[in-house]
């Protein structure tokens, strides 16, 4: 089994831990899934950038004479996932009942 899979199959097991406590509501009460979205909208956008950073000291190793152009760009589309992170969170944080 290789590593990916792995990932994949432990986040799976790990999502499904976190989801049953979610589910075992009462009929009256109302099922609150912002912090699911909220987990889920965090694990993204680390994922997202982790892969953005990989990607581009990768490239800045290979051709070190565009470095600087590399992490302009890195900079600018980690800012990009950082505000749609905190707005898919104040979404989450709205549909929070009360």
């Amino acid at each position: 089994m290789n590593t990916l899979a792995k990932i994949g199959f432990w986040s799976i097991a790990a999502l499904l831990v976190c989801v049953t406590p979610a589910l075992a509501q009462t009929a009256g009460d109302p099922i609150n899934a912002a912090p699911l979205g909220v987990g889920l909208t965090v694990i993204g956008a680390a994922y997202g950038i982790g892969r953005l950073a990989s990607s581009a000291l990768e490239s800045m190793a290979r051709q070190p004479e565009v470095a600087g152009n590399v992490q302009v760009a890195m900079i600018i589309a980690a800012a990009l996932i950082e505000g749609f992170t905190f707005f898919a969170l104040f979404i989450c944080m709205q549909q929070a009942p009360t």
